[in-house]
């Protein structure tokens, strides 16, 4: 049952993103999504009815904002340090650690992080995320938290937990 949950999810996105009723659009959405969960079922979060609960989709849609607030400020930082000739770039990687306990939520910060211009997630073990950083500003690791992940995981903490 889960399985064929999982499916129509799948179908029902690529009806979406195509907007197409043409039998053979149709008919490639059911391959498409059937292959999707037979190859990739088995990472789809699943808790019941809690992966579905309005409180979830309601700080996925202030995250939205908050992470669109960051990859802004980002894009500015790394243009201006491009641009100006001045400005010091002291690149490095930083160790931070994320309170985070679900792989699904790990795997969302780290890709937040990665898609802000600017850092890029190189690990993850335990709970320490290695993050290469364009400007280094620290070398504690509760500062590079406090900079780099705490603004993110507030929210995804409410999300995936």
């Amino acid at each position: 049952m889960k399985r064929f949950i999982h499916f129509l999810i799948i179908y029902a996105i690529w009806l979406l993103l195509t907007w197409s009723f043409t039998p053979q659009e149709l008919l490639v959405g059911v391959v498409v999504a059937l292959l999707a969960e037979l190859l990739l079922g088995d990472i789809f979060p699943y808790e019941g009815v809690r992966v579905f609960h309005p409180r979830r989709f309601f700080w996925l849609f202030c995250y939205f904002w908050v992470f669109l607030w960051a990859l802004i400020k980002a894009n500015f930082d790394v243009a201006y340090r491009v641009l100006n000739l001045y400005l010091p770039i002291k690149p490095g990687i930083v160790k931070v650690r994320t309170k985070l306990k679900s792989d699904m939520g790990r795997t969302f910060l780290a890709n937040s992080i990665t898609l802000t211009p600017g850092t890029m997630t190189v690990d993850m073990i335990g709970d320490h995320l290695y993050i290469h950083w364009i400007n280094v500003q620290s070398a504690d690791i509760q500062k590079d938290t406090e900079i780099i992940v705490a603004s993110f995981e507030k929210y995804l903490e409410r999300i995936f937990e």
